[in-house]
């Protein structure tokens, strides 16, 4: 059974970093891609960041320069480093995966708040 979890998530100040990270817990089935989505406090859930298994990435415009997504193939583990926070990046951050069975599986998310 596939379980995605997410970690690294916590309070930070305006300028500050956190990486998250995301773990298959569960089973060993591999991935094609995963991605970082976010949901801000009374908004939609967007798109951050993705990475495919062949290394290509893409970052949503307001993350370009700040985020970097990277994929630890060994550790079975997907990173977000994100630096320069804004209080704008404050959000339930969620890890994605789309399966090698074509199916999406979603984690259950962790709270990022950037705020002094």
């Amino acid at each position: 059974q596939v379980q995605l979890v997410e970690s690294g998530g916590g309070l930070v100040q305006p300028g500050g970093s956190l990486r998250l990270s995301c773990t298959n817990a569960g089973s060993t089935l591999g991935f094609q891609a995963i991605s970082w989505h976010r949901q801000p406090p009374r908004k939609q859930r967007e798109l951050v960041a993705a990475i495919q298994n062949s290394g290509k990435t893409n970052y949503a415009n307001s993350v370009k320069d700040r985020f970097i997504i990277s994929w630890d193939i060994y550790e079975k583990t997907v990173n977000l480093q994100m630096n320069d926070l804004k209080p704008d990046d404050t959000a339930v951050y969620y890890c994605e995966g789309r399966g090698a069975d074509g199916i999406d599986y979603w984690g259950n998310g962790t709270l990022v708040t950037v705020s002094s």
